[in-house]
């Protein structure tokens, strides 16, 4: 069974052996999380991205999908890339944001990784209600059958943070 744990800190940081990248589905980099992984990863993971994009994923990552790059110059081995939806009030996307998670875990699996940093998909730009993606994200992780050993949720604000640890029943 998955330890699950909430870590306030920065992900591009995080000595794991994958990264998940909330990224947008161009994979070429961009704002928030995406944005400070290929910062911090350097040109290697926009590489293998641009690589992926004149292969496999010609017209882009599809929302609810996963696929792994290196992870460049980070602590860690591997950024798992996926796509989550943007919130709308009028449409329940909560399969696709799950499936993000869900998806993430399984190229874990395929990777060999035993430990993963998460972010909170979808809560920054693409406006996912914090408390919302936090009970989808770590009810999805409980649920999902992985060789993964840790599940860290890697939370750059304070309310993110708290969102996480409360659904987690404090476990922070």
């Amino acid at each position: 069974m998955v330890e699950l744990l909430a870590v306030r800190g920065d992900i591009t940081e995080q000595d794991v052996d994958a990264v998940v990248n909330a990224a947008n589905s161009s994979l070429l980099g961009g704002g928030g999380v995406d944005g400070a992984i290929h910062r911090k990863g350097g040109p290697e993971i926009l590489a293998e991205c641009r690589s992926l994009r004149a292969s496999k994923y010609g017209r882009g990552l599809k929302t609810g999908q996963a696929v792994a790059t290196t992870a460049g110059k980070l602590p860690a081995r591997w950024v798992i890339h996926t796509v989550g939806p943007v919130w709308s009030a009028t449409e329940d996307r909560s399969e696709l944001l799950a499936s993000c998670y869900r998806e993430s875990l399984r190229v874990a699996d395929e990777l060999g990784a035993r430990t993963v940093a998460l972010p909170a998909i979808s809560t920054g730009i693409f406006g996912w209600p914090i408390d919302d993606g936090a009970r989808i994200a770590v009810d999805t992780v409980r649920a999902t059958e992985t060789s993964v050993r840790q599940a860290y949720f890697v939370l750059f604000t304070p309310d993110a943070y708290a969102a996480f640890a409360a659904v987690l029943g404090g476990k922070g």
